[in-house]
């Protein structure tokens, strides 16, 4: 795809690029329409198991760019009514990104701060530059958040880590957000994308129906009382149980073989 976002499909696995040349992949109102118009395709798309996301040259995303003409802005001041219905417009982004079926993987390399950290955040594995810098930013740019940082990162840290990155915000070097539980792992930056790429490769020769069904429990049980989860998995058990894929992982454990998954 043309523009600020590129998409490569191979092996299962979509490669989505944020690409905001000169601006260090700052998402601006244009980034994040064609961002939510590729996570739109992929989520329709059943032979897409994975999605890698990731920044273009050595940078992930300096979140908004504050200092970019106010036309290519999400927030321009032009009146209160205006901005609000742009940033809950842009916001539906980071949802689809954080529901898309598909696991995600967020490869990080250098600044991910603001609205950058947000998108990072809705991946479902974060993997991480030794050279990358976490930032959440917004109290310095005189802001309260946007794009869900602080509901994904309060999930993902619980309260205390939250409050301590979003209320005193300051550069986070990747070894330390790995200790935080920020990131699942950190690697060099020339082996960023292979690491990215292994990982993704390993999660998309799983079962595709079962992986699927895996991220909905997840995703469900992050909101649902235990009751309502409980039902849902279930169905979602039951579902897997009754496919080819189950049928065909059971034939491979039996005669210690590789199973060979079809998504059915």
């Amino acid at each position: 795809m043309s523009g600020h976002v590129h998409c490569a499909i191979e092996d299962a696995t979509a490669t989505v690029v944020l690409d905001n040349p000169g601006r260090r992949n700052a998402v601006s109102f244009a980034v994040l329409e064609e961002l939510r118009a590729v996570i739109t395709t992929l989520a329709r798309s059943p032979d897409v198991r994975v999605v890698i996301l990731s920044g273009q040259g050595s940078d992930f995303s300096v979140g908004a760019d504050l200092a970019a003409p106010a036309e290519s802005r999400t927030l321009r001041r032009d009146s209160v009514v205006a901005d609000t219905a742009r940033l809950r417009h842009v916001s539906t982004t980071l949802l689809a990104f954080h529901q898309i079926p598909q696991v995600t993987i967020a490869a990080i390399d250098g600044a991910c701060a603001g609205a950058g950290l947000s998108l990072a955040a809705a991946a479902d594995f974060r993997i991480a530059s030794d050279r990358a810098v976490f930032n959440t930013a917004f109290i310095s740019a005189g802001l309260s958040g946007d794009l869900g940082g602080v509901w994904l990162i309060n999930k993902m840290l619980g309260g205390a880590h939250a409050r301590e990155l979003f209320l005193t915000p300051g550069k986070l070097t990747a070894e330390r957000a790995h200790q935080l539980g920020l990131v699942n792992s950190v690697t060099s930056a020339q082996s960023l994308h292979g690491t990215a790429r292994e990982l993704a490769h390993r999660l998309a020769t799983s079962a595709p129906l079962a992986l699927r069904a895996m991220k909905r429990n997840l995703l469900h049980s992050s909101t649902a009382p235990l009751g309502d989860y409980l039902l849902a998995e279930v169905d979602r058990m039951v579902q897997c149980f009754h496919s080819d894929d189950a049928r065909e992982a059971a034939e491979a454990f039996l005669h210690k073989r590789e199973a060979a998954f079809t998504g059915h």
